[in-house]
């Protein structure tokens, strides 16, 4: 019995842990050879798993930005709440090979703080 339920608790973990690590994706998807610096302001940001991320609209697109882990964003001092919809912001980074709109950033730079972000 005490096997049965090991097994059945390992096996649901499995399956609760499955969709995160699905939507994960690998960096070799952005092209490094490519880098951008893209100014503009935050249309909406969020501190999510496994990545935050920042829709940016620059002067003549808008950017879906994906940055670190909200662990490592807040540990470099990049609290919640200086990616408010409407700041005005840097962000350096890589654009993804098939999604056009979307880049992989590396450093982020608010007011007059810049985060590296790799």
């Amino acid at each position: 019995m005490y096997r049965t339920n090991i097994l059945c608790s390992t096996v649901l973990a499995t399956a609760l842990c499955a969709p995160a690590a699905l939507a994960h994706h690998g960096w070799s998807e952005y092209d490094a050879t490519k880098p951008l610096n893209l100014a503009g302001t935050i249309v909406e940001s969020g501190y999510t798993q496994p990545h935050g991320y920042v829709l940016l609209q620059s002067a003549d697109k808008r950017w879906h930005s994906v940055l670190a882990p909200p662990s490592r964003m807040e540990g470099r001092g990049l609290a919640k709440e200086a990616l408010a919809a409407g700041a005005k912001v840097t962000v350096y980074g890589y654009p993804h090979r098939s999604k056009l709109d979307e880049l992989r950033a590396e450093r982020i730079t608010v007011g007059d703080k810049t985060t590296e972000l790799r």
